[in-house]
């Protein structure tokens, strides 16, 4: 009988172990496919993104054969192909509209579609000045000139509704095809990114050349662009200068377009847990001092950007006031956010809870991208440090300009741990739970004496167990129970609902700290819109205090540059929209 058990035993393990293996071998079935989709659209962008990188390099170097026609023709094409699809995947979507279509929670938030709107809208009236701009050079320039702008426009307008009304989906269907449209669409928007930092990097070069001249700096070229026939109008002039002053914002507007198409791609076929999403609210009460503080800085920026732009190239004594303005006004405003910083992380580390480790692309991408952003100023950052400790003479301003340079290294890695700690926190779901079921029993009128009494109870636990707890949830403290005995109704005890969710039950210790808190994203929020004015709008010291070019070499220095200032901009927008994020999540 026992070696009849034993095999019993051992035939059922096997059985057990042979379903285990079907079901094992049927998911890798099942996976192969996504994964080998996946690997082969991704292989797919990098290829159209490096081949436009290579046209654009062409045409910077002024490569033989390479014109400025070729890479817009290059542009338009990608923008077509990606119209097509976002209108197939738009009326494809309205045929399955009765389908259940899972979201993802975490992505395309309101704000940031909001953000992108804006940006898109400024990007809309560039395009325009560049329609009038050919119009009043139409003799002379290229066709593809004109047809940039307008297929830009559409690009635009269609790729923002797409992406206000499907930045949540999760594709389950068609998904081979939907993976190659989106990378398409991601890598199309990057190359339009690049395109506008290289257009708007050479119209800053040869401003900062023509500084140079006046400087007294020789053997220096000019590299202009300028049509070779007259303008048929009388605006042309406002058009082109109005043009460069606009990029910025187009910038923003396709890098932010990109990541909320990467992340719809890392969404595709992915299974998601059904919970209920956390809204946001913003709620502007209690952040008086942030916010002053901050408008403070901002007013103070743009105070220093237009001196800065004034002063700086007309002679070299203007030259350094202008540069000793610029890292005094830095050093103070990096200082003051590295403070708020430190006080803000010891806040969330005193608070001591855990972290959400749930798979969210949305997420992890702003981890992502916050670090591979402060790359750009740190590479600048310690290019100068070095040129600092080794040139052999040093102005006066080279003494601001190392520990502004410091300072942007610790700054930024201060402000990335702050921001992640606070994104990543775990929201207390026992807590919740606990409150709703308060919330449903005293939901009655009348309650009878033992059931009262057991809600009264469960109260207090609550109270014990969670000391303090968010906007959205309870704590029960002086007030929040009124322990009404009615002899008429039986000696019932009566719950005053109105109360509990009014006064919420917070502890003072914590509307101290989530005042704190908000304070400090509010005023971390304006400081790096701040930051983000100067670099955007023309003001760069890198460039004009010409201590690197001495040590680095005038190319290689302005190379550096120019490849790492577009990511220290978009390092600052970034962080601002997350800050602002961190604020009403606080």
């Amino acid at each position: 009988m026992a070696e009849e058990n034993k095999l019993d035993v051992l035939s059922s393990s096997d059985q057990q172990n042979k379903k285990e293996g079907k079901k094992l071998h049927l998911n890798l079935i099942r996976n192969y496919p996504q994964k080998n989709a996946e690997i082969l659209s991704s292989q797919y962008g990098f290829n159209i993104f490096l081949a436009g990188l290579l046209l654009m390099f062409a045409w910077a170097i002024h490569a033989v054969g390479i014109t400025d026609r070729d890479l817009l023709s290059y542009l338009i094409t990608l923008m077509l192909i990606q119209l097509i699809w976002m209108l197939w995947y738009i009326f494809g979507s309205y045929t399955r509209r009765r389908s259940i279509i899972e979201k993802d929670t975490d992505a395309g938030a309101r704000w940031l579609r909001c953000g992108i709107t804006l940006f898109a809208v400024i990007t809309l009236i560039l395009d325009s000045f560049k329609i009038g701009y050919y119009i009043g050079y139409s003799e002379c320039l290229s066709i593809t000139e004109g047809i940039f702008p307008v297929t830009h426009t559409v690009h635009t307008l269609l790729q923002v509704y797409f992406l206000w009304f499907h930045a949540k989906d999760i594709i389950q269907s068609f998904k081979t095809l939907e993976r190659f449209g989106l990378i398409h669409a991601v890598f199309t928007n990057l190359l339009l990114w690049a395109n506008g930092i290289l257009t708007e990097s050479k119209h800053q070069l040869n401003e900062h050349k023509e500084r140079l001249i006046t400087l007294g700096f020789s053997n220096i070229t000019m590299d202009l662009h300028t049509p070779e026939c007259n303008c048929t109008s009388s605006v042309c002039s406002i058009f082109s200068q109005g043009i460069y002053y606009l990029y910025p914002f187009t910038i923003e507007y396709h890098i932010l377009a990109s990541t909320m198409l990467y992340v719809l791609w890392k969404n595709i076929g992915r299974r998601v847990k059904h919970h209920q999403q956390q809204k946001i609210h913003f709620k502007f009460h209690g952040i008086t001092a942030g916010t002053i503080v901050g408008l403070l800085v901002l007013t103070t920026t743009i105070a220093v950007l237009v001196v800065y732009l004034i002063q700086i190239g007309r002679s070299k004594s203007k030259s350094e006031m202008a540069l000793t303005m610029f890292y005094v006004y830095a050093i103070t405003v990096l200082t003051l956010m590295c403070t708020a910083a430190v006080i803000g992380l010891i806040i969330y580390r005193l608070e001591n809870k855990s972290m959400d480790g749930s798979e969210s692309p949305a997420k992890k991408l702003d981890s992502d991208l916050l670090v591979g952003s402060s790359c750009g100023s740190w590479l600048i950052s310690w290019g100068s440090i070095l040129a600092i400790i080794s040139a052999e003479t040093h102005p006066g301003y080279a003494w601001y300009n190392l520990p502004y340079s410091i300072l942007v290294i610790i700054e930024k890695y201060i402000q990335n741990l702050f921001i992640i700690e606070c994104i990543h926190r775990r929201e207390d779901e026992t807590s919740e739970k606990a409150i709703e079921k308060i919330f449903s029993m005293s939901s009655r009128s009348t309650l009878s004496l033992t059931p009262s009494y057991e809600v009264f109870s469960e109260a207090v636990t609550i109270c014990s167990e969670f000391p303090y707890l968010s906007n959205s949830q309870l704590s029960l403290g002086e007030g929040c129970v009124e322990n009404k005995k009615n002899q008429e109704n039986n000696n019932s005890i009566r719950l005053s609902p109105s109360s509990v969710a009014i006064q919420a039950c917070r502890s003072t210790k914590l509307n101290k700290k989530r005042r704190i808190l908000k304070n400090i994203a509010a005023f971390l929020f304006l400081c790096n819109i701040s930051l983000w004015i100067p670099p955007a709008f023309g003001c760069r010291p890198q460039y004009d205090n010409g201590l690197e070019e001495v040590v680095f070499g005038f190319e290689p220095w302005i190379i550096v540059v120019n490849l790492a200032m577009p990511f220290s901009i978009f390092y600052r927008m970034h962080s601002a929209s997350s800050l602002f994020e961190v604020y009403c999540k606080t």
